[in-house]
């Protein structure tokens, strides 16, 4: 079924945002400084022209004096020359500010979004935050490296000439003046039309990068269902209406540009008309009518570029608006002001006690009420259930991924919402049913675990998890690149790469969310062989269904519906009959049959 769209987020209604994106520019203000000053000399060079080309035509041309030719010709150049250096270092030092700022805005908003706690990636999808990262910079880049330099150019290009077209003429400038109302109109009237398209644009790019990244992900399951054609038809109309919002856009940002040339320029040859007649009256000489048609000329360039770079400053001010939006999303899950230090030693003592959660995206379906368990330092617990019974809902408020609405959770006899999630989490190793495999060699993928581990300690962690054998066999051996999202492995081999992580990990407490379930009878066998020795001294949690983790483990505790419904040894939940006994005898049956 093709993606109901997110809803449209409110277009930004003036440049103000552009504001915020000043954060990222005042470290390299020196630089701004330096932009400014050429963009000044480069602004002056130009009216200045205009001076000389009065002084050209009265001296030189109409006074017939070939020495004044040359000398003003010669100073022409000079100023040209000044006007091409100053041009110069403008146009390096806004692009490089441009570069700079992006670097800086995609680092800073990688940083903030990788560290937001699980209930925002429920609700915000990974391609629309890729588009932000990628995308919205770029817009920004372009408003910093050239636009915005652009426009301020021509802003003091704008305010130079129309002060320069007074001291030239005071009349004919009054005449241009009162035409000014009319080149104002049409960018009131497109300007709010194209902001509101701009953001909108945006928005529909960024849903067609969340469409695709989605179904590439899953290239392969949307193979195996044959569900190419479908996905194609409904990505070309994500493309389509991206399209329309983009053609929409540039219709508006043409009228735009179309209206003030048409007006801006029907202005000047209105107001030259009447110059022109002046000069025939003898009343301004044809050096003054030369230097005013250059001001004109200078102000209605500079009024359409400002038209034309409009546009741009509405789109690059609508991109901020978003970067700021996931700059100011809060984590929920934060450091306290002063965290309360883990004791050391870690010891490993967990307690749930009386915790009631539920998910954001679900807030009225708890996902445990009233759950109480606590785990001594070493010993191993097994959570078994129904699907939907809470279980990997332990393992994320362990992980402090969220926290309870009521109750506690306590590590070592500390409430995690007391200490700091990242001293919590490194007394963690977990081995996730899913586990992620990132698109780097294999020692990279184990070294994930810890770090600043050593090559040897990797192949050690790599030997206890059974790992070491396919990989060396590796064309490059642990050097190998594993592929996106570890293509190039098989699942067994992918859960043995997590399980060596976690094996490097050397966390006090192990989480194993199904880690065999990947596994063949020959492979489960291995690692299992590989586990025993690293529970020992740990305090482990399981959720596990397979008969070999689940008997070896202290106590098993049975949950429903958030709740535990029973605790005990397998032998103990198995005479007790209930929902433990219905789910032994599917799944343990031939455990059973040997007892």
């Amino acid at each position: 079924m093709p993606r109901t769209p997110p809803p449209q987020r409110p277009a930004s209604k003036d440049l103000r945002p552009l504001r915020q994106a000043w954060s990222f520019v005042r470290p390299y203000r020196w630089r701004v400084f330096a932009a400014a000053i050429a963009l000044m000399v480069a602004a002056g060079s130009t009216l200045v022209i205009g001076q000389g080309l009065r002084l050209l035509v009265d001296r030189g041309f109409l006074g017939g004096s070939a020495e004044h030719i040359n000398a003003y010709f010669l100073a022409m150049f000079g100023i040209v020359a000044v006007l091409a250096a100053a041009t110069f270092a403008r146009h390096y030092l806004v692009s490089w500010l441009g570069e700079r700022m992006v670097a800086d805005i995609r680092a800073r908003v990688y940083a903030h979004v990788i560290g937001l706690s699980p209930e925002f990636f429920e609700v915000t999808r990974t391609g629309e935050v890729v588009s932000r990262l990628t995308t919205d910079p770029t817009l920004l880049q372009s408003v910093v490296g050239s636009s915005a330099s652009i426009a301020l150019r021509n802003l003091m290009l704008f305010l130079g000439g129309a002060v320069m077209l007074v001291v030239t003429s005071p009349k004919l400038s009054g005449l241009v003046f009162l035409a000014l109302p009319l080149i104002v109109l049409p960018l009131l009237v497109f300007g709010r039309r194209v902001r509101g398209l701009a953001r909108s644009s945006q928005d529909r790019v960024a849903d067609t990068a969340a469409q695709a990244t989605e179904s590439i992900n899953a290239a392969q399951t949307v193979q195996a269902f044959n569900h190419e054609d479908l996905d194609r038809k409904n990505y070309s109309g994500s493309v389509n209406s991206a399209f329309a919002t983009a053609v929409r856009l540039v219709r508006a940002r043409s009228w735009l540009t179309v209206s003030v040339i048409l007006l801006v320029f029907g202005a000047v040859d209105l107001v030259l008309w009447i110059g022109a007649r002046d000069v025939m009256a003898g009343g301004m000489s044809a050096g003054e009518l030369a230097a005013f048609i250059f001001y004109a000329v200078i102000v209605a360039s500079a009024m359409g570029a400002l038209s034309e770079v409009m546009g741009d400053l509405q789109r690059a001010a609508g991109a901020t608006e978003r970067l700021m939006e996931l700059l100011q999303t809060p984590p929920r899950i934060a450091p306290p002001e002063h965290p309360v230090p883990l004791p050391q030693p870690a010891r490993g003592a967990v307690a749930f006690e009386n915790v009631t959660f539920a998910y954001p995206t679900r807030p009225e379906q708890p996902a445990l009420k009233n759950f109480t368990l606590r785990v001594r330092p070493g010993q191993t617990i097994a959570l078994v259930g129904p699907s939907g019974a809470g279980k990997s809902t332990v393992f994320q408020l362990l992980l402090r991924f969220y926290d309870p609405h009521a109750g506690r959770i306590t590590l070592d006899g500390i409430d995690l919402r007391d200490a700091h999630p990242e001293e919590v989490r490194r007394r963690i190793g977990i081995v996730p049913q899913d586990p992620a495999i990132f698109g780097t060699s294999a020692a990279d993928n184990i070294r994930y675990g810890r770090p600043d581990a050593t090559d040897a300690e990797v192949r050690a962690a790599a030997e206890a998890a059974q790992a070491a054998g396919f990989v060396a066999a590796l064309p490059q051996g642990f050097d190998t690149q594993v592929g996106e999202r570890g293509l190039r492995l098989s699942g067994g081999q992918r859960q043995r790469i997590a399980i060596a992580r976690a094996v490097l990990r050397n966390a006090p407490i192990l989480l194993l969310d199904e880690a065999t379930a990947a596994l063949d009878a020959e492979s489960e066998h291995a690692v299992q062989a590989a586990l025993g020795p690293l529970m020992q001294g740990r305090t482990t949690l399981v959720i596990a269904h397979r008969l070999a983790t689940v008997l070896r483990a202290d106590q098993i505790v049975v949950m429903d519906q958030g709740q535990i419904v029973a605790q005990g040894t397998h032998a103990e939940l198995v005479a007790q009959g209930g929902l433990y006994a219905r789910l032994a005898a599917l799944q343990f049956n031939a455990a059973f049959a040997a007892e």
